[in-house]
């Protein structure tokens, strides 16, 4: 990555904090996130995760840590991969690059193509270019259930194991 580049993503991250997730995610919001996840849970054994993250830090930009390796870290940090089917899901958003990435556990990845990903976080950062945060979300959100329902049916014993409500970082 070019000094330059890095320089203008490092400013770009200084403005941009958790005030910034608030004013377009506010907790009415978040409510509607959280009771999404909820629901499309119910109809299947998956497990997803949604994070938004602000902005990065300096040293994160300066040594070149793109938005897939920040989510791969958050992914691991926050245990995403330690479900029992190993079907645990991240759908993250970087603020300040409006940039949307999904990473899948060893059992979503292996069932659904990349590109079917892929897909959704296109349309996601999207709607975040628009400032059409909430809508976006809630229909990513919606597509990942409608993906992953068809393959992790959710059984008699379908628990919670991941927090529902979303996680602002």
């Amino acid at each position: 990555m070019k000094r330059t580049h890095r320089i203008r993503r490092a400013v770009r991250h200084e403005f941009v904090g958790p005030g910034r997730v608030r004013a377009v995610l506010p907790d009415a919001s978040m409510r509607q996130i959280e009771s999404a996840i909820a629901a499309g849970e119910a109809s299947h054994s998956a497990e997803l995760r949604f994070v938004v993250e602000a902005s990065m830090d300096f040293s994160q930009i300066w040594a070149g840590v793109t938005p897939r390796e920040r989510a791969l870290a958050i992914f691991s940090d926050l245990r995403i991969w330690d479900t029992e089917a190993n079907n645990g899901i991240l759908l993250y958003l970087l603020m300040a690059d409006q940039s949307v990435e999904i990473v899948a556990d060893r059992s979503a990845a292996r069932l659904i193509a990349q590109s079917s990903w892929d897909q959704i976080c296109q349309r996601l950062a999207q709607a975040c270019r628009a400032g059409d945060y909430l809508n976006g979300t809630l229909a990513a959100i919606n597509e990942i259930h409608r993906l992953v329902a068809p393959h992790f049916p959710p059984g008699e014993r379908n628990p919670d194991e991941l927090p529902n409500r979303p996680l602002i970082i």
